[in-house]
């Protein structure tokens, strides 16, 4: 019931699940930036064709995080639990379907040291993305997701869990 509540609080002051069109948005977005990369290998390198899908994977590798997921089914719910360590509720979007749920985050890092003679700034975009295909239909209206330690978990309530119930059987 507590976490409940604290779902429910987190929500009202910045909400973690995120519009179905904006995910198109995070993916282009997220899609654009990884080819910017991989142009400037291609380019780095001379121009010399042939190492696109080498160049594309490299760069995917240095601006999107890979998130280690677990996925639970029982007779009535999904649950999902992502290793998200160092974002914060305001940093995660969460979108769930009927068959799907897409999780991302975005968290932008900036540094900056000084001395009399050298300055130094650093800024760092820790982002990620992943898509599931889940393994029944769920309910989008009743999924919850708590982040607690870096472990995003989110609960899903199959789409038919809450029509079923026991028919007595009676004789004619």
């Amino acid at each position: 019931m507590q976490s409940q509540q604290t779902l429910q609080k987190r929500e009202k002051s910045n909400p973690i699940f995120a519009e179905p069109d904006k995910v198109f948005d995070q993916v282009r977005e997220f899609s654009e930036s990884i080819a910017t990369r991989a142009y400037e290998f291609f380019d780095g390198r001379g121009r010399e064709f042939g190492h696109d899908l080498e160049d594309w994977l490299q760069a995917e590798e240095q601006l999107m995080r890979r998130v280690p997921v677990e996925v639970r089914e029982n007779a009535t719910q999904i649950t999902v639990r992502a290793e998200v360590p160092g974002f914060t509720v305001s940093d995660i979007q969460v979108t769930v379907e009927p068959w799907n749920l897409a999780i991302s985050g975005k968290a932008e890092e900036q540094r900056q040291e000084k001395d009399e003679w050298t300055v130094y700034a650093d800024c760092a975009s820790r982002r990620f993305y992943r898509s599931l295909d889940l393994p029944a239909e769920v309910d989008p209206a009743r999924a919850t997701a708590i982040l607690k330690d870096g472990i995003l978990e989110i609960d899903l309530t199959k789409a038919g869990a809450s029509q079923a119930a026991k028919a007595q059987v009676k004789t004619a």
